[in-house]
């Protein structure tokens, strides 16, 4: 297998227990991938909004899920409330509107949980839903996602006249890495991934006056990468599919082109 990316170290801040695929094809390209979590994902609280707007499921004319962990953790309390296990849950008991999806991987979990998807922008950012809706005058719609979420797209369902129960599905907590991820990043790294603007915002603050080397700046996509930007750093890659296979061919295709090369 041809080591693209061979001796590269390269730094991952998404949550430990969602980074083994890109760990894993990092490895598998000859880089060094150096485990750098910073935020962790944490349910809501019981009993709270997302718990009330699913007791009223048979309310709502859409569902837009914007991430898979907002399909996980949704499921989660559904299954919890219906007093089943999330492998007997099959589809959305209750709910007879239409869903929609933002990102190949979201409408993946969705299919996978035997969930009809509707709509699925074809760029993978929250606000490209609003041109596949259609007319949403009067129409209400579910949007469970993270407590930190952007409220771009909640603004503009509702300027389109759609009444909006935007709920926390997950929070979206700082995390510490352990002390030998900061011994690695020390060391020096040629490459640091965010694929969130919470990712970028937490190193930044964690790594405040650490010497970790000069390296590249990788973003999932232009929001992910305009936080980087106010946040100081110089931005060299950003994915055009957003998503982790589109961050992977935006590193490769950095890597053929650097002048060193």
């Amino acid at each position: 297998m041809a080591k693209g990316l061979a001796g590269l170290r390269v730094v991952i801040t998404r949550p430990e227990t969602q980074s083994e695929t890109l760990y894993e094809r990092l490895c598998r390209a000859g880089a060094v991938p150096i485990l750098f979590p910073v935020i962790t994902i944490a349910p809501p609280e019981p009993g709270g909004a997302l718990d009330h707007a699913i007791r009223r499921l048979s309310e709502y004319d859409w569902i837009i899920f914007t991430s898979v962990n907002g399909v996980q953790q949704f499921r989660t309390r559904l299954a919890n409330l219906r007093e089943v296990s999330v492998a007997q849950l099959q589809g959305i008991p209750g709910f007879n509107g239409k869903v929609a999806a933002i990102g190949p991987k979201t409408a993946e979990a969705l299919h996978r949980s035997g969930v009809t998807v509707h709509a699925v922008p074809s760029e993978y950012r929250a606000e490209a839903i609003l041109d596949v809706l259609g007319g949403v005058q009067g129409m209400r719609i579910l949007l469970p996602r993270a407590d930190i979420a952007r409220a771009e797209l909640a603004v503009g369902l509702r300027e389109r006249g759609a009444v909006v129960d935007e709920v926390a599905a997950y929070r979206t907590l700082p995390t510490t890495p352990p002390p030998h991820a900061f011994e690695q990043l020390r060391q020096g790294v040629d490459v640091v991934i965010f694929t969130s603007s919470s990712t970028v915002r937490h190193f930044v603050t964690l790594t405040r006056g650490i010497d970790y080397g000069d390296p590249a700046i990788a973003c999932i996509g232009p929001v992910t990468a305009e936080t980087a930007r106010q946040s100081g750093l110089h931005v060299d890659i950003v994915a055009e599919e957003y998503t982790v296979d589109g961050l992977f061919r935006a590193l490769e295709i950095w890597k053929d082109n650097r002048p060193s090369n």
